[in-house]
């Protein structure tokens, strides 16, 4: 039998102290430090761990955990949970949409040109649309040429 051996965490818990953001790690006692930003806080919770406990800084994974005080922490949660009914609505009424452009190309034989200008798009915009499928994420529509097409040759090489 193999010992599989687990990689420790830490947490570096920070808290905006003026202009800085100051560090405490809660699983060790007596290490602290600071960054300027927050984007420094790992790297500088990173050396600090190190130096305590005398090993190299590749050697544990850091959770940072930026504590926010109460009330903005709310504001924060209540945003978030706004931008996500948001992005639910934005997918709802595109679903909606790409519906009624393939009702309008479909059913009443509409091209995709005046399905566009019905619904106040691009005839470009219609065409992806009706390619569009509800499943489909916007992330994973990203444009690619086909692997099996060859690309053309630039006008250098010809």
């Amino acid at each position: 039998m193999v010992a599989v051996k687990t990689r420790r965490s830490f947490t570096a818990r920070c808290r905006r102290s003026g202009a800085w953001w100051a560090i405490d790690v809660p699983e060790l006692r007596g290490v602290y430090s600071q960054a300027r930003r927050l984007d420094q806080v790992e790297a500088m919770a990173r050396d600090a761990i190190a130096l305590f406990l005398d090993v190299s800084d590749d050697s544990f994974d850091i959770i940072l955990q930026p504590v926010l005080p109460e009330d903005l922490e709310a504001d924060l949660e209540a945003a978030k949970t706004a931008r996500s009914r948001a992005d639910a609505a934005g997918r709802e009424a595109q679903d909606a949409v790409r519906s009624v452009t393939r009702r309008l190309h479909e059913e009443l034989g509409l091209t995709v040109r005046d399905a566009g200008a019905i619904l106040g798009v691009s005839h470009q915009r219609a065409q992806q649309l009706l390619q569009d499928r509800p499943e489909q994420s916007r992330r994973t529509q990203r444009r690619r040429a086909p692997s099996n097409v060859p690309k053309r040759p630039s006008a250098r090489s010809r």
